[in-house]
């Protein structure tokens, strides 16, 4: 039997599959799954079975899925579209008889109202009443939406947003697949919901830590939503992904990112990588290039 990691083309699902086999997960006992399997060549060549499977395209899913007793469901990203694409791999995992299935929802999805929360609390509900066994991880803000912005926040000496003073439990890429490799291989997570967020801090606290590791005077400027969607769009973000990237601050702002739940750390059986080490290890990427 094999476990499926969909979106696997991406940052976390890559990182999920790296991270089971740094585990001992045999190759061959992993699928990669995303829409350009071209993506994943280094992992055939490796030996992960590679499928193709695209949401979009539900007759690519009963081929992808074949086979497995476990799954890990990656949201896409396409805003709009999250909804569906995720019923139809619940769907798909359904006929395929997959066993568990290890969703990556968002922190506080039953309550919060930024818009990016309606589809994965949509989901969850969906996951539900398939009658598949589930586990549902709450992932917090990634810790690179903010360290990716280096390079700008380097050169504006500024960090932007809309977040006023609510504090984000962000964490770490890395530390969330590991929660996703804890739930797949080990017993008694079924039907659990986890809120996995790493040390709170408020965007302010933020670029004050930008401001130590750089060396540099680094400050937070807090906008209107709609002004901070149009800077987005002004550089180069859709659209659509910058109001949902501002409304997520506006959140943000309300607590919606925050959550002072350990599931986390008791997950993967340590501390979180934290903010200042976050920035850090982008500095260093950054200096190395």
């Amino acid at each position: 039997m094999s476990t499926v990691i969909t979106g696997a083309s991406g940052h976390l699902g890559r990182l999920v599959v790296d991270q089971l086999l740094a585990a001992g997960t045999p190759p061959e006992q992993i699928v990669a799954t995303g829409r350009d399997t071209g993506k994943l060549a280094d992992l055939a060549r490796n030996g992960v079975t590679v499928r193709r499977a695209d949401f979009a395209d539900p007759g690519t899913l009963d081929d992808a899925f074949a086979g497995a007793d476990a799954m890990v469901l990656v949201s896409t990203t396409t805003v709009g579209e999250r909804f569906g694409n995720a019923r139809n791999a619940v769907d798909a995992a359904g006929r395929a008889g997959v066993s568990r299935i290890v969703y990556t929802s968002t922190l506080n999805a039953s309550t919060a109202q930024m818009m990016l929360a309606d589809a994965h609390r949509r989901t969850e509900e969906y996951l539900r009443d398939s009658g598949s066994p589930f586990v549902i991880l709450r992932n917090g803000w990634y810790l690179e939406n903010y360290t990716d912005q280096l390079p700008m926040i380097t050169q504006y000496r500024a960090l932007l947003g809309s977040a006023r003073d609510g504090r984000v439990s962000a964490a770490a890429r890395q530390d969330l697949a590991a929660a996703a490799v804890a739930v797949l291989t080990q017993d008694g997570h079924l039907g659990r919901t986890y809120e996995l967020g790493g040390t709170p801090f408020t965007l302010t606290e933020l670029a004050a830590t930008f401001s130590d590791v750089l060396g540099t005077d680094i400050t937070y400027r807090d906008m209107p939503v709609a002004d901070y969607t149009a800077t987005l769009t002004g550089a180069g973000l859709p659209p659509e992904m910058a109001a949902a990237v501002a409304d997520a601050d506006a959140g943000l702002a309300r607590g919606e990112l925050f959550t002072s739940s350990d599931d986390l750390v008791k997950l993967i059986g340590r501390p979180t990588i934290t903010p200042r080490e976050a920035v850090l290890n982008a500095t260093a990427v950054e200096e190395s290039r």
